[in-house]
């Protein structure tokens, strides 16, 4: 299956979850897109409830079917939890890195910077959204990018960074200082219907 790549909102409210980060797609509408959306009461089975919580995670971070079972199979090569441990390597991403700086205002568009080379990483420029970066690699914007008019304004209506994140928004130099903790991470998302739905 290849990425998602229509409207977002949509499919945020069929999902009951702002994908954007924002909150503005479910904050007119709190419901699912469609004529019946307002009136609809579907109950969920157990399976329909692990595969909602798979769909929340893999499209929140956009990726495609393959990349997201592939990053759950890794996950539970490691020791741990292996929800947990799944939860932190999709957050060790590029494109995640980026939006958690708030040199975007949303992960598709900090997928974009990444994929148009605008990011460096320790120097060396990375093009690869799902490139997975370390504790204590630092992340720049190249030169010529450093006026971008998109990433001036998502700097300036960020206000939030997280701890396992550092980034200075006078030089724009930001780094990845740890790995992130499960009570840091979204919750909105149980992780352990996801297990259950892989492991069936």
């Amino acid at each position: 299956m290849s990425r998602y790549t229509g409207p977002s909102w949509k499919l945020s409210r069929r999902l009951g979850i702002s994908l954007t980060g924002t909150g503005k797609e479910i904050e007119k509408r709190p419901y699912a897109p469609g004529q019946h959306g307002p009136t609809q009461r579907i109950k969920l089975s157990e399976y329909g409830l692990q595969l909602q919580e798979k769909q929340k995670l893999r499209h929140m971070y956009g990726m495609t079917e393959r990349q997201f079972k592939n990053v759950f199979v890794k996950a539970g090569k490691m020791q741990g939890v292996h929800g947990e441990n799944f939860m932190i390597l999709l957050e060790t991403r590029l494109d995640n890195i980026v939006y958690r700086m708030g040199l975007s205002r949303t992960r598709r568009g900090s997928r974009q910077l990444v994929n148009h080379g605008h990011i460096l990483v320790d120097g060396k420029r990375v093009d690869i959204p799902s490139y997975s970066v370390k504790p204590g690699q630092v992340i720049t914007l190249r030169e010529k990018s450093l006026n971008l008019t998109a990433v001036n304004e998502a700097i300036e209506a960020n206000s939030f960074v997280p701890e396992y994140v550092a980034f200075d928004a006078e030089t724009k130099v930001g780094s990845f200082v740890r790995l992130p903790e499960r009570s840091e991470l979204s919750a909105e998302i149980n992780e352990a219907y996801i297990v259950e739905f892989y492991s069936r």
